[in-house]
């Protein structure tokens, strides 16, 4: 591990010291290349049975509608803010202790039960590559938002070095995937194509990329102005990306003029967990960011069930996957759906299994006979 671990650092100290121009930007993309290699080494080991990977040894049970994952260093006030939030928002605080971590409880909150992760080293453990912190940077990647608690008084440091940690990991935070196409080919060669302006990218730096990872014959198309990261980020394939928060804590410590600095920054909630100052802010940041979708259930003949939604995410929220979240054998019943809301003209409105719901629509499965 130290041997991939010093590979690393000689690489970073070499792109620290090549100058950033047209000349050397294939350069560049190959060394980009090299280290993304390596920290995947380093995230998950070649194991010998051809297994393993980045999420061995993952022990948290996910529980609830979703995750969200708390980081930070030592002593920015996680811990309190995770009690407030457990203790202000929660009939059950339930402490399950696991080798991993500690997961301080599930917040229900306008009817979805979201599981809180406090994540503990992700900064101390990850980057030496102990196997701690390769657990503790698998959990964080299955996190469906992930809050960066900073203490108000040295945000801007702790918050570029925790970036370039879960960056170094393949975690993109607030980014959606590269509009980009790729495709391996048997022969051919490189193939390159852009449909905008490329200030980044020439064939020489996308040979160099494809080159150092023995890619020869290969189509890649751009819709957009990618960087050499973009083109590593899609071969590589094992991207996640997430949702962030910047969570500003300690804001009682600090002057109405440092607030107003603090608030251009995107993304950002300023809370104080001691003095519970804007939790119910960061509560409502956190359901946006989330991007569930409540869905409720109406039997024949009854009045529908406002106390218990379905909760569904912003990616699969049709009829079927509703079906499928009540019971995977629903599905075989089906006739159609009836359904009252904003994702239909009528109400109620006869629609199929591939209708796509909204979020507080009222839905009742009508079954085969």
């Amino acid at each position: 591990m130290a041997t991939v671990m010093q590979k690393i650092k000689d690489i970073e100290d070499e792109m620290a010291k090549t100058q950033k121009n047209k000349a050397t930007s294939h350069h560049l993309g190959t060394l980009k290349a090299k280290l993304a290699k390596l920290r995947r080494d380093l995230l998950a080991p070649p194991s010998k049975g051809g297994g393993g990977g980045a999420g061995e040894g993952f022990d948290v049970t996910k529980s609830g509608d979703s995750r969200v994952g708390l980081v930070g260093f030592p002593s920015v006030g996680k811990s309190t803010l995770l009690n407030k939030l457990t203790g202000t928002f929660s009939e059950v605080a339930s402490y399950e202790f696991t080798t991993l971590t500690c997961i301080p409880g599930v917040i229900t909150y306008r009817g979805a039960k979201i599981q809180l992760l406090d994540l503990p080293g992700i900064i101390e453990g990850a980057k030496d590559g102990k196997g701690r912190g390769r657990q503790v940077i698998s959990t964080a990647r299955t996190c469906n938002c992930i809050l960066i608690v900073l203490d108000a008084i040295k945000p801007i440091t702790h918050k570029r070095l925790i970036e370039k940690e879960l960056e170094g990991f393949g975690i993109r935070l607030n980014k959606e995937p590269p509009n980009m196409a790729f495709r391996r080919k048997e022969k051919g060669g490189i193939n390159f194509t852009s449909t905008v302006a490329n200030t980044h990218l020439d064939l020489e730096t996308v040979k160099a990329i494809c080159g150092e990872y023995r890619i020869h014959n290969a189509d890649v198309s751009l819709r957009f102005d990618a960087t050499a990261d973009d083109l590593i980020d899609v071969i590589e394939g094992s991207r996640v990306y997430i949702p962030c928060i910047y969570v500003v804590n300690k804001i009682d410590q600090i002057t109405l003029e440092e607030l107003e600095i603090l608030d251009k920054l995107p993304h950002y909630c300023p809370v104080s967990a001691h003095l519970e100052w804007n939790l119910d802010g960061l509560l409502d940041k956190i359901w946006e960011y989330l991007d569930l979708t409540r869905i409720y259930t109406k039997p024949k003949g009854m009045n529908p069930d406002y106390e218990d939604p379905v909760i569904l995410s912003s990616k699969k929220r049709t009829v079927e996957d509703f079906c499928i979240r009540i019971h995977k054998d629903m599905l075989k019943q089906f006739k159609y759906a009836l359904v009252w809301g904003s994702s239909v003209k009528h109400k109620p409105q006869r629609v199929g299994r591939e209708h796509e719901l909204e979020d507080e629509d009222v839905v009742q499965i009508i079954k085969k006979v």
